[in-house]
């Protein structure tokens, strides 16, 4: 399989596109954070399309470090809070929305933690074996539990939701996890974003019908 800045910009436009049918199904102000997901998710595979462009043509190389940190920020900060965050949000079931919660703010102090990181270690983007591979040089007796800290946040809520469908949401999300775990460890930044993003038309299918009546 091999990913590319065309792959990217294609799998950008699709998502903004869905993203604005996703929000035009909405019924309530609650609902547009979560709605909002696939149009996040293009714009952030926009932004890799134009880390592929700085790699590979010199007269994008003026703009690699910006597309770096626009695209870590967006896979390390935004999504540790974004996603529980964006579900909570609609949950009306108590204790659902109080678990929610715990894993709201555990998403919140990973984002920070990562911020931090970010902007103290400088971080290496590199194309290999037809991937884009970032080094983030991270404190290394951090690393692993920042990694599980990351996974509860990102992966965890759907799971934890009362609306029906969102489980497939979650469940899709894990599977895209998983497979780039086992078959791209190298490059699980980059790929498993470029598999969660694709997973994001989901979000679409979840608000679909009867946006309000899907909640419990």
């Amino acid at each position: 399989m091999c990913f590319s800045a065309t792959a990217s910009f294609v799998a950008s436009a699709s998502l903004i596109a869905t993203g604005y049918a996703t929000i035009k199904n909405t019924s309530t102000k609650e609902q547009v954070p979560f709605a909002s997901i696939p149009i996040l998710f293009g714009v952030q595979q926009g932004i890799e399309g134009f880390v592929w462009l700085s790699l590979q043509q010199a007269e994008f190389q003026a703009i690699h470090n910006v597309t770096v940190y626009g695209f870590l920020f967006f896979a390390q900060v935004f999504w540790p809070f974004w996603v529980p965050f964006s579900i909570w949000l609609i949950e009306k079931n108590a204790l659902r929305k109080k678990i929610l919660s715990v894993i709201l703010f555990l998403g919140t102090i990973v984002a920070m933690y990562l911020a931090y990181c970010l902007v103290v270690f400088e971080p290496v983007a590199s194309i290999h074996n037809h991937h884009i591979m970032y080094t983030l040089n991270f404190p290394a007796y951090f690393w692993w539990f920042s990694g599980l800290f990351y996974f509860v946040p990102t992966v965890l809520p759907p799971f934890f939701s009362s609306i029906k469908k969102m489980v497939w949401l979650g469940i899709l999300v894990f599977l895209s996890f998983l497979v780039s775990k086992l078959f791209f460890f190298e490059q699980l930044i980059s790929v498993w974003c470029f598999f969660a993003a694709t997973m994001s038309v989901v979000v679409w299918y979840v608000l679909k019908k009867n946006p309000l009546k899907a909640i419990l």
